[in-house]
């Protein structure tokens, strides 16, 4: 699997690989969360432009099968969000995206990884749990994490237990 920056080209896919990823949820009977709509064209091309957009493919001409998206946030990498094709998951995949963008913030001196997911959800807290991250009390969030928390909270996705999530990079 090679991980490349995300272009204007694999948009569309990315989309396509939102919305196979979020149909899982329904199993859960989150079906709000399955049926929401996938970042929009215009949004993963700030984060292509920004240097925010990572993907993952067979080879550096193939389309992507899974993506990150993620930004700066109080001084810290947040992880936006990270999608995996079902057809293509437990294979370790989301894994290498995260380590990728662990080694690039951590080559820049960013101190830790961040972000927020679903506390019951298997391959959300679970599993970045085990790829090293760890639970946030109320009081550690960040004033950027707390902005992140009330914007989620507000499109309804606490509906479902979240928790914002640290993994220190060792560059304190």
């Amino acid at each position: 699997m090679r991980i490349r920056e995300g272009a204007d080209r694999d948009l569309i896919t990315l989309q396509d690989i939102e919305r196979a990823a979020g149909r899982c949820f329904r199993d859960l009977g989150m079906d709000a969360v399955a049926d929401d709509e996938p970042p929009s064209l215009a949004m993963l091309g700030r984060y292509a432009r920004a240097g925010g957009l990572w993907v993952a493919a067979e080879t550096a001409a193939d389309r992507p099968v899974a993506y990150v998206l993620v930004e700066a946030v109080d001084g810290n990498t947040h992880v936006e969000q990270i999608s995996v094709h079902p057809d293509r998951a437990r294979r370790g995949i989301g894994r290498a995206l995260i380590e990728h963008v662990a080694a690039r913030a951590r080559a820049a001196g960013v101190p830790a990884l961040t972000l927020a997911t679903f506390t019951e959800v298997p391959w959300n807290a679970p599993y970045y749990e085990r790829c090293g991250f760890r639970r946030l009390a109320p009081e550690e969030l960040t004033p950027g994490l707390r902005k992140i928390r009330a914007e989620e909270a507000l499109a309804g996705l606490d509906r479902w237990p979240r928790v914002c999530m640290w993994r220190d990079l060792g560059t304190a």
